[in-house]
C-alpha cells in the first residue's frame, strides 16, 4: 500500500475528506430560520443571481414605487436602467431633512461570470455590462416622514412626449400630498433642464384624514387620476382628479373596518371596485357607487393583522394577502360571499414559511403564478404557485425540512419593508429596507 502526500494511504485520506465535506454540507442555512453565530456573516451565492446590486442612501426609505419609462418593454440587455420614487424616514429631531426622492438608477450590470478565451471579441460588450451602478436623485422637501408613496402616470399624449408622472405620499402627520415629478424625471435625460421652485411644490395637500395611514393606491383605469387612501381610524377616502389639476376628496368616507386600514387596492379591471385589508383581520371588497358607503363583501382571513394585499393583474379573480403572523395566502374571489357562519372561504394556497410579519406582497406583472413576498425575518422570497404538490421532482428540497416546493428563491435583505417587480425588465425585483435599496434578478425567474 503506497503512502499519499501526507504519509497516509490515498484511500484513507480521500475517505476523510469525503466525510468532512458531508459534515459541512449537511445543513443548509435559511435566512429568517437559522441564526448566525458570533462573528459570522452572510454572503450571497452569486451563481444564483443574474443581477445583484445594493445602494445606500442617507435616510431609510421604507416605501417606494417603480416608475414606468420609455426605454421599451421586455428589456433583457445590460447594463439596465430604472426609475423610481421614494419617501424618506429621517431620524427624530431631523424631520426637516425628509424628502421625496426621484431616482434614476443606471449602470446596473450583469453578474460577472468570468470570461472564456473565446470571449475576447466581446470585450467592448463586457465593459458595458460590467459598468458601475450610478444613482442620480432629485429631491423635493417634505415636512415629515413618509408612510407610503405610490406613482401614477397619465396616458401618453404622443410617442415624443413623456407621460405626466404624479406621486401620492401619505405622511406621518396624516396629510396626503400629490406632486408632479415629470420635471425631475425629465432632468435626468435632458441636460440643461431647469426645475423651478414652483415645480417642487405639491399640486395638492389633502387633509381629510384625522389620523395617519398606510393604505394608498392609484386607479389603473382613470385617465385623470383617482386615489384611494385609508387611515388608522378605519376610514377610506376616494380623491378624484379633474381637468385643470384640481383634486377633490369625497366628503364622506367608506367605513366598516373595526381597526386600521393597512393596505388598499383597486380592481385591475373594474373601475368602481376596490379591496381593503385591516388589522381587524378582514379583507373587504367595496363598490364606490354604494350610497351606504359599506362593503359589499367582508371576509375574515386572519386572526392577526392583515398587513398587505395584491390583486393579480393577469387573473382578476385572484387576490393575495399577507398577515402579521407570517402567513400569506391566495384567495379565489369568486368563492367569496359575505361572512355567514359555516361559509368562510378557504384560500386556494396558504404558506407559513415566514415566521415574522409579512411586510409586502406582489404578483409578477405578467405571470399569475409567480409571487414576491417580503417579511420581517429579513428575507424577500420568490414563489411559483404552478408547482404541483404531487410532482415528485418538486418534492426534492435537498433534505431541508419545512421548505415548500413552491419556494423558488430566498434573498436576504435587512429590515426589508417593501418590494416591487419592474414591469418592463422581466424578473427584476427591487426592495427597500433599513439598509437601503436592493435590485436583483435571479436565474430562477
Amino acid at each position: 500500500m503506497e503512502a499519499g502526500v501526507d504519509g497516509r494511504p490515498d484511500e484513507e485520506r480521500e475517505a476523510e475528506e469525503k466525510r468532512d465535506a458531508m459534515e459541512v454540507d449537511q445543513k443548509t442555512f435559511i435566512p429568517g430560520r437559522d441564526k448566525l453565530s458570533a462573528g459570522e456573516s452572510l454572503s450571497p451565492d452569486t451563481s444564483t443571481y443574474e443581477m445583484l446590486h445594493n445602494l445606500s442612501v442617507t435616510w431609510p426609505c421604507l416605501s417606494f414605487d417603480i416608475v414606468g419609462d420609455q426605454l421599451g418593454d421586455n428589456r433583457k440587455a445590460y447594463p439596465a436602467t430604472l426609475y423610481a420614487v421614494a419617501g424618506t424616514q429621517a431620524d427624530k429631531g431631523r424631520e426637516k431633512q425628509n424628502e421625496l426622492m426621484v431616482m434614476k438608477l443606471s449602470g446596473l450590470s450583469r453578474m460577472d461570470r468570468g470570461k472564456d478565451e473565446d470571449d475576447s471579441d466581446n470585450d467592448d460588450d463586457d465593459e458595458d455590462e460590467n459598468a458601475e451602478p450610478i444613482l442620480e436623485t432629485k429631491s423635493i422637501t417634505l415636512p415629515i416622514a413618509t408612510n407610503r408613496i405610490r406613482a401614477w402616470q397619465s396616458p401618453p399624449q404622443s410617442a415624443s412626449k413623456p407621460p405626466t408622472t404624479l406621486t401620492a405620499t401619505m405622511l406621518e402627520n396624516s396629510d396626503v400630498q400629490i406632486h408632479d415629478v415629470t420635471p425631475q424625471l425629465t432632468f435626468f435625460d435632458s441636460p440643461g433642464t431647469t426645475i423651478s421652485i414652483q415645480q417642487t411644490k405639491p399640486l395638492a395637500t389633502l387633509k381629510m384624514h384625522r389620523t395617519e395611514g398606510y393604505a394608498l393606491d392609484w386607479s389603473p383605469l382613470e385617465p385623470l387620476g383617482k386615489l384611494l387612501t385609508g387611515d388608522n381610524d378605519g376610514k377610506i377616502f376616494v380623491t378624484v382628479g379633474a381637468e385643470g389639476g384640481k383634486w377633490t376628496p369625497d366628503a364622506r368616507p367608506f367605513t366598516g373596518h373595526q381597526s386600521s386600514v393597512e393596505d388598499i387596492q383597486w380592481s385591475p379591471n373594474e373601475r368602481n371596485v376596490f379591496a381593503s385589508a385591516s388589522s381587524d383581520g378582514t379583507i373587504k371588497v367595496w363598490d364606490i357607487r354604494s350610497k351606504s358607503r359599506k362593503p359589499a363583501v367582508s371576509v375574515k382571513v386572519s386572526d392577526t393583522d392583515v398587513n398587505v394585499i395584491s390583486w393579480s393583474r393577469q387573473n382578476s379573480h385572484l387576490l393575495a394577502s399577507g398577515a402579521d403572523d407570517g402567513q400569506w395566502a391566495v384567495w379565489y374571489l369568486r368563492q367569496w360571499k359575505d361572512n355567514t357562519p359555516g361559509s368562510e372561504p378557504k384560500p386556494v394556497a396558504s404558506f407559513d414559511f415566514h415566521k415574522e410579519q409579512i411586510t409586502s406582497i406582489e404578483w409578477h406583472p405578467t405571470d399569475d403564478s409567480i409571487m414576491a413576498v417580503a417579511a420581517g425575518d429579513n428575507t424577500l422570497t420568490l414563489w411559483d404557485l404552478a408547482v404541483e404538490l404531487d410532482d415528485e421532482e418538486s418534492k426534492d428540497t435537498a433534505g431541508v425540512q419545512g421548505v415548500p416546493p413552491q419556494l423558488l428563491f430566498v434573498h436576504y435583505m435587512e429590515q426589508v419593508k417593501e418590494c416591487h417587480w419592474h414591469p418592463q425588465i422581466p424578473g427584476c425585483v427591487m426592495g427597500t429596507g433599513g439598509g437601503g435599496f436592493g435590485i436583483f434578478k435571479t436565474i430562477s425567474v
